[in-house]
């Protein structure tokens, strides 16, 4: 096998002949891409946007920190709560309250559902919603009172099922035909 004085160069060199003219094109795009990008964030507009973005982020992390300092507040775990229960007691209890806003949309779905099934039974000439007692809590409906027929209790559990945001209902509606007048 012979050997030339040329075996010392670099297997770069077997490569293809456009590739450095690739490597220089991509570098000559970078700079250029990059002397845009710095002109224009030294013009007024990308100045006054750079500012904007600043101003968000900065308000957006004020506002973090504020809900968090909150959050601290109503859960009493500022450092002075801290000192002052150890001080008094030694030890350090916190139990998590259950989430109030849940409670509350709970209670507002219920509501709506006890008046959208009411409407439902007054909008019905068979039943007499006026006989009927609605009653909802976490989705489980509860029928009361009385109704003409077990067809009527049956249709009023209809129209309760029917109804968004039931999971069930229970009906201790009796059955008591209308007196007649004479």
């Amino acid at each position: 096998m012979e050997t030339s004085r040329f075996d010392f160069i670099s297997p770069a060199a077997n490569l293809k002949p456009g590739y450095f003219v690739k490597i220089f094109l991509g570098l000559v795009l970078g700079i250029v891409i990059g002397a845009a990008g710095f002109w224009y964030l030294n013009t007024a507009d990308g100045k006054s946007r750079v500012q904007g973005t600043s101003e968000q982020v900065h308000n957006a992390a004020k506002s973090t920190g504020d809900a968090i300092h909150e959050k601290l507040k109503v859960l009493v775990l500022r450092p002075e709560d801290i000192k002052e229960d150890l001080a008094r007691s030694g030890q350090v209890v916190r139990r998590q309250a259950r989430d109030a806003g849940k409670a509350i949309a709970d209670a507002t779905a219920d509501a709506r559902t006890t008046t959208a099934i009411k409407a439902k039974l007054l909008g019905d000439r068979n039943l007499s919603a006026l006989s009927i007692s609605v009653n909802t809590t976490a989705g489980v409906v509860t029928l009361s009172g009385t109704a003409p027929s077990a067809e009527a209790i049956s249709h009023a559990m209809l129209l309760a099922m029917e109804t968004d945001g039931v999971r069930e209902v229970i009906s201790t509606v009796q059955v008591r035909p209308p007196t007649k007048q004479g």
